[in-house]
């Protein structure tokens, strides 16, 4: 039986929370012990585990590119590529809120100290990237990431093991991109930790965000129309 609307946009929410608790969670907490390696597994590894258990719910997007890139595809409805931004988001946003309140419960310095995970260039970038370069390092990122997800999801033979297909793609775009920009490829993982720094006093995330979301929808928009001219004929879908 095909589970309901509500069910699917809980587990998005769900899953989106968990992704961006402990991904961002990993790199304002742990940061400099884990370094990106560590932080890009915490990530992956939120995938892996997500995908196994709402996989059979919402199909495991928690990721607005994601699912842009599957309602490409055919593979997502209108509706529902709708009430799944609207769930990611909500779990996004309610994970840096959490985050933000762990973190003030620790003899950290606060979320000013810490940073909540958020995305950034210019000054905000580890190596000084430019607008530009950030949006282009996140087009290109995100466009690999949803062809995985596009190609491991296609056929019923590959989906059992789409979701450490997907995990292990999401850790090595991270390990490239968090020197860069701290690694994005996701919207709704970006604005909720930017949205929680500015009511914290710091607005730079939340200024600059705009390309966290337009670069990762361009780049899901790139790996469907990649995906159609690979495909030879239609998959069976899993």
């Amino acid at each position: 039986m095909e589970p309901s609307s509500i069910k699917k946009y809980a587990a998005e929410t769900l899953g989106t929370f968990v992704l961006t608790l402990f991904g961002c969670g990993s790199a304002a907490i742990g940061g400099a012990a884990l370094g990106p390696v560590g932080i890009a597994l915490a990530f992956g590894l939120s995938i892996v585990a997500m995908a196994f258990v709402i996989g059979n719910v919402s199909g495991c997007h928690i990721n607005p590119a994601v699912s842009l890139g599957l309602f490409l595809d055919r593979r997502l409805s209108g509706k529902d590529l709708i009430g799944y931004w609207v769930a990611q988001f909500v779990g996004g946003i309610v994970a840096a809120a959490v985050l933000a309140l762990i973190i003030s419960l620790c003899d950290l310095g606060g979320v000013a100290a810490t940073g909540l995970g958020c995305n950034g260039y210019d000054a905000a970038s580890s190596i000084g990237l430019t607008a530009v370069g950030a949006a282009l390092v996140e087009i290109v990122l995100t466009c690999i990431f949803v062809l995985s997800v596009l190609g491991s999801t296609a056929d019923a033979k590959t989906a059992p093991f789409a979701g450490i297909v997907i995990g292990l793609t999401l850790t090595f775009v991270h390990v490239m991109g968090i020197p860069l920009t701290g690694t994005s490829v996701n919207p709704a993982r970006s604005f909720g930790p930017a949205l929680v720094m500015a009511f914290n006093g710091d607005a730079t995330a939340l200024s600059q965000v705009w390309v966290f979301i337009v670069a990762p929808l361009v780049g899901a928009a790139l790996a469907a129309l990649a995906w159609k001219a690979f495909k030879a004929k239609e998959p069976k879908e899993a």
